[in-house]
């Protein structure tokens, strides 16, 4: 049982200081066709669980990426409070999600983030409701793989070819398909606002010189751009050395398909306690705990290992096809548009939005415009502070709230 115990130990590591900030969904790139077309509202989902009986209007709408994928999208078109602000349209603000959340220390709970997370504090400290009682048209995002995102034009979410991409999909496909929806409905540019891996996601694509013309401000809580000064030796030698290799997300998608919210619970005390019948279980628990981890460093690897953003490496040959170079392309968050109104806020006690990596962030917008940069660092804050705190209205998103009026 001591050995028993040194496995969950080690497993229990990994989940608090890594799997608890973020982790993935897909571990590959797909290459899918690409299908357009408009898709029908859908009929439940996270409005009425967690927007509606607290008062506020909630639509559900659904939409299809270039690649075939249908993502839920809500909207909450104003606050309880009704009202138009005075015949003024509302400005449109689009909220992404990150990906991966852990319960508590000493409990095993793993869940997948889309977006409800936004939605799990009381109307009074959660960041859509603030938004919208503050007289804005609130879009929240839910990424391909989420809960309530699993459909797929002819593709079946039990299968393994669903889950062929990674994060450069996300900026590919998702990104694009969610910004143009809320631009074709409400004829504004959007105020975007992203979490994590919701900031990577942006920060390429802004890079790239998409949605330029739709975005009217960015706000980055916990930015993911580098991810060279993990604090943890443990999580780095395990990224250098291609844990992400190991397991394949599919086969762990599929075993906790459908098991919303919570995944996994186990207990620690009735763990250590228990004959070595049970033993099987906490092989189990720190095996799941390892595909998380390992699904997560597919998607970050490169970043760690090279201190660049990659785009998805094909092999020698793929990238030739794709990007004429052997070598993926990088991206360079320095070709942001100087002029795009930027809020940063990060924490001082993130293991993954590491301060010294947000600063090389900082340092490649140096040349930002710097009446349209803002930057806050609160010293006390961990990675799922900025969407889970109760604090977080008072520290947070009353300087957003401000932020984005500054833009109007």
């Amino acid at each position: 049982m001591q050995v028993m115990s040194s496995i969950l130990v080690l497993g229990l590591c990994f989940l608090v200081l890594v799997v608890e900030p973020d982790g993935a969904y897909g571990s590959s790139r797909g290459s899918l066709g690409r299908n357009k077309g408009a898709a029908a509202p859908a009929v439940d989902g996270i409005c009425a669980i967690s927007v509606t009986p607290h008062g506020y209007k909630c639509e559900e709408h659904e939409v299809q990426t270039d690649d075939g994928y249908i993502l839920s999208m809500q909207r909450i078109p104003e606050g309880r409070a009704g009202g138009s602000r005075g015949g003024q349209k509302k400005q449109p603000v689009l909220i992404q999600h990150g990906i991966f959340a852990v319960s508590s220390f000493f409990t095993i709970g793993l869940t997948f983030q889309d977006g409800i997370t936004w939605l799990m504090n009381s109307p009074e400290q959660n960041l859509p409701m603030i938004l919208a009682d503050n007289g804005f048209d609130v879009w929240i995002a839910n990424t391909r793989g989420t809960q309530f995102s699993r459909k797929h034009v002819s593709l079946d979410p039990a299968r393994p070819e669903y889950w062929d991409w990674s994060w450069d999909e996300l900026v590919t496909y998702d990104l694009p398909a969610v910004f143009g929806f809320v631009f074709n409905h409400t004829g504004q540019k959007i105020h975007y606002i992203g979490h994590s891996l919701g900031t990577l996601i942006a920060l390429t694509s802004f890079s790239e010189g998409h949605q330029a013309d739709q975005v009217k401000s960015a706000t980055f809580l916990c930015p993911i751009a580098y991810l060279s000064h993990l604090k943890t030796e443990l999580v780095l030698l395990a990224a250098k050395a291609f844990v992400g290799d190991v397991f394949n997300c599919y086969d762990l998608v599929s075993e906790i398909s459908g098991t919303r919210p919570i995944l996994l619970l186990v207990q620690f005390e009735s763990v250590f306690d228990r004959s070595n019948s049970d033993s099987l279980l906490v092989i189990q628990v720190v095996l799941m705990v390892f595909k998380f981890v390992s699904c997560f460093f597919a998607v970050v690897r490169d970043g760690v290992r090279e201190g660049v953003i990659n785009k998805y490496d094909y092999g020698r040959d793929g990238n030739l096809k794709h990007y004429g170079e052997a070598k993926p392309a990088v991206y360079n968050i320095s070709n942001i548009p100087r002029d795009l109104p930027i809020f940063i806020s990060h924490g001082g006690i993130d293991p993954l939005s590491d301060v010294e990596d947000v600063g090389l962030l900082l340092d490649l917008l140096k040349l930002h415009d710097v009446s349209k940069l803002s930057v806050q660092f609160l010293k006390g804050y961990a990675h799922l502070d900025f969407i889970m705190a109760v604090n977080a209205k008072d520290f947070v998103y009353n300087q957003i709230v401000q932020f984005l009026k500054n833009q109007q």
